[in-house]
């Protein structure tokens, strides 16, 4: 970490504080306008209250990330609004249970003397046991406040900028500049809006008009200055529109989408890259126009999406998925970038030497003493149940781990075989030896470019993106890798190198 590498960063700050601050605003906003009178309701009928605080804690006991991915294939979108109402969501149980606590709390005597002076039940509430109640509840808004700021982060997934780009893509690529800017500027964020919220809840105790003024003001500051860099760097400069651009989390696809982002802007869109998504929502996201673009692979379109078992010629298989996606998605697939990045099986060096290693053949004799790691997707795939069959693999335990670990866990001996990157520079940086596949069971994994229906329409955006099919080789992309993941440089780097490259 350095600090060119800091200010590198804060250069992307405006448009993810941002983005965090409107989501965490908008989600508080809505826990409030819900939980509020759903909580005056509980203690008015009191037959709800146990149904209604029971779902509302079962809700939070749902880990974020889960919520959050939930939201994908329920609302059948990504970005914004699926982390806005899982957030949402996420805000209800202090809120509504501290609002709940607050007006059952109030002295019984205050009650009945409001009763006795002829209050009916609307004016007891609102102008005695919510005033009352006040602090409590507010209370209960300052620990959804933290939660809900801290969960934001993990709402890059399912499409949505927030502060979480920098901790994700810093996690894939081993950057701690980013993954330190991302995680000061959240908590940062967090003791901000918990001590604003601390003063109205003060001014609340204190019967303090002006103290309550005072915050709620700086609260609307903070957001205006907050919000307002986003929407402007959105707006300026772009005379055609704006492209949205997908990744998948690990090192290759980060740099891709640097790459297909300044090819875009060059041409005078504004691009607007929703990075760190899995394989299935990616994909679902560009049938459904949610994105415009982004870099897959032919194997994974055969096997995950298409459901096929066959592993026909890679020519075939290209030709197949094209005419496929077109047919049945109105997808466009512009062409394979020149390069394959498959899954492949890979052991220490003189592990491999010591064993006689060559194939997955040889690696099935010893699999039952041995330990496998592989990135998150990898093991629920279609390829690895056809490596399973096809070699007889039954490894004595199969772990999962971030992409950006997988490497350090085979080097430090907590697994003895990963699925690896074809185009991983860290193979060779490690010393693996990637094992051959004698019975094909895994398909060829082309690099393609993917748009979708309405990108597909844009026949400027498919000739600026033309210049990228057959323009970057295996080699060249593992250099790239390489720039990332070993020499430690930003992404940007590694894209400019393929610019500089394609042929």
């Amino acid at each position: 970490m350095s600090w060119e590498g800091i200010v590198s960063q804060l250069d992307l700050l405006p448009n993810y504080l941002g983005s965090h601050l409107l989501l965490t605003m908008l989600a508080l906003a809505l826990g409030i306008f819900i939980c509020l009178p759903l909580g005056c309701l509980v203690t008015r009928v009191k037959s709800l209250q146990w149904p209604v605080l029971s779902i509302a804690g079962i809700l939070q006991t749902i880990p974020g990330i889960a919520l959050l991915a939930l939201m994908v294939p329920i609302l059948g979108t990504i970005g914004f609004v699926p982390a806005l109402v899982a957030l949402t969501i996420y805000s209800f149980m202090p809120i509504l249970r501290n609002t709940v606590t607050g007006i059952l709390g109030v002295d019984p005597a205050v009650v009945e003397a409001a009763r006795g002076i002829g209050m009916t039940n609307v004016q007891l509430l609102l102008k005695v046991e919510l005033p009352l109640a006040l602090p409590v509840i507010i209370a209960g808004i300052r620990t959804a406040t933290v939660w809900v700021v801290g969960t934001a982060t993990l709402a890059t997934p399912v499409g949505a900028t927030s502060l979480g780009n920098y901790i994700f893509s810093g996690l894939q690529t081993q950057n701690l500049s980013a993954i330190t800017v991302g995680c000061v500027s959240a908590a940062v964020l967090a003791i901000v809006l918990d001590q604003l919220t601390r003063l109205i809840e003060v001014a609340a105790s204190k019967r303090s008009l002006k103290i309550g003024i005072a915050a709620g003001a700086a609260l609307i500051v903070l957001l205006i200055a907050g919000i307002s860099p986003a929407i402007s760097s959105n707006r300026e400069g772009h005379k055609l529109g704006s492209v949205t651009i997908g990744s998948k989390p690990f090192t290759e696809q980060y740099i891709l989408a640097d790459l297909l982002s300044d090819i875009v802007i060059r041409a005078g869109y504004n691009a607007d890259k929703r990075s760190g998504m899995g394989s299935i929502i990616l994909f679902e996201a560009l049938s459904n126009n949610s994105i415009d673009c982004y870099v897959d692979y032919t194997g994974t379109i055969w096997t995950n999406v298409m459901k096929r078992q066959d592993i026909p010629s890679r020519e075939s298989i290209l030709q197949e998925m094209t005419d496929w996606l077109d047919d049945e998605h109105g997808i466009l697939c512009l062409g394979a970038l020149g390069f394959e990045n498959t899954y492949a099986l890979a052991v220490k060096v003189d592990f491999a030497g010591e064993h006689n290693l060559e194939t997955i053949v040889d690696l099935a004799q010893l699999s039952s003493q041995l330990v496998m790691g592989s990135d998150y997707e990898f093991f629920s795939r279609p390829e690895w149940e056809s490596l399973e069959s096809t070699y007889d693999l039954n490894f004595k335990d199969l772990r999962t781990f971030d992409p950006s670990l997988m490497y350090g866990a085979i080097a430090g001996g907590n697994v003895e075989v990963i699925s690896a990157y074809s185009t991983d520079g860290r193979i060779a940086a490690y010393n693996l030896k990637v094992l051959d596949d004698p019975h094909q069971a895994i398909p060829p994994y082309d690099a393609v470019l993917l748009l979708s229906p309405e990108a597909s329409q844009d026949m400027n955006l498919i000739n600026q993106l033309k210049v990228l099919i057959g323009g970057i080789t295996d080699s060249e992309m593992r250099q790239a890798n390489k720039i990332v993941d070993l020499d430690k440089l930003p992404v940007d780097s590694a894209a400019e190198y393929l610019k500089e490259n394609i042929r």
